[in-house]
């Protein structure tokens, strides 16, 4: 057994998403405070009672070659994207074992979906009612496995310490980041990709969500549908995409003279038992996942100074999450920019922890928290420094952020990140 790592870097990201094609360019609308929710244009979309969502910005027919996108489902598509981007980011220029940077026993992939191949499954579903059993892509099984993506990214990159999949809803795509940390601090991996993805702006999804009174219904107005912490908020916006980065123990990275974004702390995780899809009222479990992470590292309430928050704009679920703040860390909230990054890109389900793990480790990186948009009258209960308007420059010296993702069925996840002094 290989002596345990007792630090573990980001050294790569890698994104697509509503706002972008990449990481850069969805960094850049994140500053901005540009919105990437839409109105859906497709025709199974004009009957529903939600029309809008937040398509990926660039197409994966635009950056993937047709004969491997057509072996894909969407969301391993989006996977492979930000997975290829991240690997080339954090310096690596071949899959493991070709130039002796990574060896490929050493090397993992934890890549989320909270749902997986969904419109794999819909539409071959049609395919198959409509012209028989035939006509159904041999390609099925692989392509709607929620497995799927992780497996793709493994073999793109030759990865054979695991090759992983957390599905926890909307705590997946965090629970993977903080599943690898893990991996690494264990002695099993010397360097992970992971990340979440999801695909599943699809009319059945939408159909379900929208009549669960879960999503927003302000179709008049698809930039500013997404509203955390505002009064007058009614919901999330379904999005697509995914984020992935490059994990390492500081041992490995220093010996190929990696970049470094930031140190990955750690993780703390927790699950309500009180409703399948509301989330506890008082925050309870939320708190716990807090907890649990400033017990098991060596993080200190002080050195936060940046919260990257789930915030999905939901009426109960926005609440909750500012009093698991407030009772964990009491008046040092005040000195943690929040800012609620889903105003701009919708809720990624699955790939939402991914994402907003690239977003929290540039914004160390950068010193900036992207504003929270479409914050007109601030909830009262909301008792939280909430970046708006413009990005806020992060304190200069040691500090550390952290990335909140929770989920139906009662998933509380809660990454750690710290900057290095400078």
């Amino acid at each position: 057994m290989r002596p345990i790592s007792q630090t573990v870097v980001v050294t790569g990201v890698g994104a697509t998403t509503p706002l972008g094609g990449d990481s850069a360019s969805t960094w850049e609308a994140l500053l901005a405070g540009r919105s990437g929710v839409r109105t859906l244009t497709e025709e199974w979309a004009a009957d529903l009672p939600v029309r809008i969502g937040a398509r990926v910005a660039v197409e994966p027919a635009e950056v993937l070659p047709r004969p491997l996108a057509r072996k894909l489902d969407r969301s391993a598509q989006f996977a492979l994207i930000a997975a290829r981007e991240a690997w080339a980011d954090a310096g690596f220029t071949a899959k493991a074992g070709e130039d002796g940077s990574v060896a490929p026993e050493r090397l993992g992939t934890v890549i989320a979906s909270g749902i997986g191949g969904v419109t794999t499954l819909l539409d071959q579903y049609s395919v198959l009612m409509s012209q028989g059993f035939r006509k159904v892509s041999p390609h099925t099984v692989p392509m709607l496995m929620p497995n799927g993506p992780s497996a793709n990214v493994s073999i793109d990159i030759n990865a054979q310490a695991g090759a992983h999949t957390l599905v926890s809803a909307c705590a997946s795509g965090a629970e993977a980041v903080g599943h690898a940390i893990e991996m690494i601090h264990g002695g099993r991996a010397d360097v992970v990709v992971a990340g979440g993805t999801e695909a599943a702006i699809h009319p059945l999804p939408m159909a379900a969500f929208a009549n669960m009174m879960a999503m927003s219904k302000n179709n008049d107005d698809p930039r500013g549908a997404s509203r955390p912490f505002d009064t007058g908020r009614d919901g999330f916006v379904l999005g697509e995409g995914a984020g992935v980065v490059v994990l390492e123990s500081a041992e490995h990275a220093a010996a190929r003279g990696a970049r470094v974004y930031a140190e990955a702390v750690g993780q703390g995780l927790s699950s309500d038992a009180h409703h399948i899809v509301r989330p506890e009222p008082s925050g309870r479990g939320i708190a716990a996942a807090l907890r649990q992470l400033l017990d098991t590292s060596d993080l200190k309430p002080a050195e936060i100074a940046h919260i990257n928050a789930h915030a999905t704009s939901t009426p109960p679920g926005d609440i909750a999450e500012i009093k698991a703040l407030r009772e964990v860390f009491g008046d040092d909230v005040g000195h943690m920019a929040v800012s609620a990054t889903k105003s701009m890109t919708g809720h990624l389900l699955g790939g939402a922890g991914g994402i907003e793990t690239v977003a929290t480790v540039l914004a160390l990186h950068h010193r900036l928290a992207p504003p929270t948009i479409n914050l007109l009258n601030r909830d009262p209960d909301v008792d939280a420094d909430i970046v708006s308007g413009t990005p806020r420059p992060l304190p200069e010296g040691t500090i550390a952020a952290l990335n909140n993702s929770f989920g139906f069925g009662g998933h509380n996840a809660v990454l750690a990140l710290r900057s290095p002094a400078r």
